[in-house]
C-alpha cells in the first residue's frame, strides 16, 4: 500500500473513532448538546441544577455554582459565581468551565447571551414533569461520562413517582390553590413542575389555566375558585405564611383546617427533592379527603 494511501486511511480512522468519541444530548429546549469528553469542570446556575449534577455523580466536578445551591452539604463549599439574576462573568470565565448547567431567570439571560458568544457548551434544565427529572439525570451522566451512577439514581427516583401516581392519582379529586409567594400573592400555572406534582397526587391546580408560568392573583380570584386546599411552598423564616387566611372563615379550605405548608426547597426546587416533596404533598391532599366526612 502506498504511504500516501495509508495516511488517509489513518486519518479517516481517526476522525471516524473522534466522532464515536463525542457526546451527544438534546438539553431541556430541545437543543443538541455536544462535547468531545466528557465535563471535567462544570458550572451550574441555578439551586436546582446543582442538585441534578450531584444526583448525575458529577458533584466532585462542578467547579462553579450561584446563591443559594446549598443541597447536598457538599455544595455549600463551592465557589459562587453569582445568583439568577446576576453572574459574575469575569469570574465564570476565569474558571474554564467546560459545560454550563443552565436555567434562564431574570436578568441572567442577558448575560448569558456573552457566554453563548463565547463558545462555552451549556445544557438547558427546566423540567415540567417529575418524571422529566430521572431523564434529565441520565443526560447529565452522558456529558459527566458518569451513566452508571445516573441511570441508578435515575431509576429510584422514577420508581418514587410511579409508585406515587398509582397510589394517589385515581383518588377523588382535591382543587388545591398552591401558594408561592403571599405579598404580593404568587401562584403557578399548569405548566409548572408543582401542578403535575398536584396531578401525581390526585389534585387541581385552580389556576392551571393561567398563560403566565407564575402569575399573581388576587385573594377575590381565590375566594370565587373555592379550593379545598391551600398548600404554601413555606420558607424557613416565615412559618405563620398562610395564616391571614384564617380570617377568611368562608374559604372551604379554612373552614375544613387544610392550610399546609412545605418546605420550599422541596417543592419550588425542580431537582430531585421535589419527589420527596410531592409525597408529603400527597398526604396532605389525603388527609384533606379524610376531612371531608367531618361536620
Amino acid at each position: 500500500m502506498k504511504r500516501s494511501s495509508f495516511l488517509i486511511i489513518l486519518l479517516a480512522s481517526l476522525s471516524i473513532s473522534a466522532a464515536e468519541a463525542a457526546i451527544s444530548v438534546r438539553d431541556d429546549a430541545g437543543n443538541i448538546v455536544t462535547l468531545s469528553q466528557p465535563a471535567q469542570r462544570v458550572i451550574t446556575m441555578a439551586p436546582h441544577t446543582t442538585e441534578l449534577v450531584f444526583a448525575a455523580g458529577g458533584g466532585d466536578r462542578i467547579v462553579g455554582t450561584v446563591k443559594y445551591s446549598d443541597y447536598p452539604a457538599a455544595a455549600k463549599n463551592i465557589p459562587r459565581i453569582g445568583d439568577n439574576s446576576m453572574l459574575d462573568i469575569e469570574r465564570l470565565i476565569a474558571m474554564k468551565p467546560d459545560l454550563l448547567v443552565i436555567w434562564r431567570h431574570n436578568s441572567a439571560e442577558r448575560q448569558l447571551e456573552q457566554l453563548r458568544k463565547l463558545g462555552i457548551p451549556w445544557f438547558y434544565s427546566d423540567p415540567h414533569k417529575l418524571r422529566d427529572i430521572p431523564d434529565g439525570i441520565v443526560r447529565l451522566g452522558q456529558l459527566l461520562g458518569t451513566t452508571a451512577e445516573a441511570e441508578k439514581a435515575a431509576a429510584a427516583l422514577t420508581q418514587k413517582v410511579d409508585a406515587l401516581a398509582a397510589k394517589y392519582q385515581q383518588r377523588p379529586r382535591v382543587k388545591v390553590f398552591y401558594q408561592v409567594w403571599s405579598r404580593p400573592l404568587y401562584t403557578l400555572n399548569g405548566s409548572q413542575i408543582v401542578s403535575d406534582a398536584i396531578n401525581i397526587c390526585g389534585g387541581e391546580n385552580i389556576f392551571a389555566h393561567l398563560p403566565v408560568t407564575a402569575p399573581v392573583v388576587n385573594i377575590e380570584a381565590v375566594l370565587a375558585e373555592n379550593p379545598e386546599v391551600l398548600v404554601s411552598g413555606q420558607r424557613k423564616d416565615d412559618k405563620s405564611d398562610l395564616e391571614y387566611w384564617r380570617s377568611y372563615a368562608g374559604l372551604l379550605a379554612v373552614r375544613r383546617g387544610n392550610l399546609f405548608g412545605i418546605d420550599a426547597d422541596l417543592m419550588n426546587r425542580a431537582g430531585p427533592r421535589i419527589i420527596d416533596g410531592a409525597a408529603i404533598l400527597c398526604e396532605k391532599l389525603d388527609l384533606a379527603r379524610t376531612r371531608r366526612a367531618q361536620p
